[in-house]
C-alpha cells in the first residue's frame, strides 16, 4: 500500500505543472510527504489521505508527524491538524507550462 501511494504521489507531484499559479514543482530524489510540505509553507495545498478523503488549506506549520492547515477549503474559518502518516499525495498549484 505505502508504495501505492508513493507511486499516486510521484504522479500528481509529475503533472503539477499542468495548473497555474505559484511557481515550477521539482520532484528530488529525497523528498518525503514532509519535506514537500515543508516547502509550501504558507501555500494553499491539497491533501489526499489514504482513506480516500481531500482536505485542502494554506500549510500553517508541520512537525514530524503533523500538518496544520488554516483557512480550510469550503471551511475558512476552521483548522486542521493532519497525520502526516494518512497523507497519500499533496496538490499543489504550480506554474503553467509556457
Amino acid at each position: 500500500m505505502k508504495l501505492l501511494q508513493r507511486s499516486l504521489l510521484i504522479v500528481l507531484l509529475s503533472g503539477a505543472s499542468l495548473f497555474a499559479g505559484e511557481g515550477k514543482l521539482e520532484l528530488k530524489p529525497d523528498d518525503t510527504v514532509k519535506s514537500i510540505l515543508e516547502h509550501h509553507i504558507g501555500q494553499v495545498v491539497e491533501l489526499h489521505l489514504g482513506s480516500g478523503e481531500k482536505i485542502g488549506g494554506k500549510v500553517e506549520k508541520v512537525s514530524d508527524t503533523l500538518v496544520h492547515l488554516s483557512q480550510l477549503t469550503g471551511a475558512e474559518v476552521f483548522e486542521a491538524m493532519v497525520d502526516i502518516e494518512s497523507v497519500s499525495a499533496v496538490v499543489v498549484r504550480a506554474a503553467k507550462a509556457k
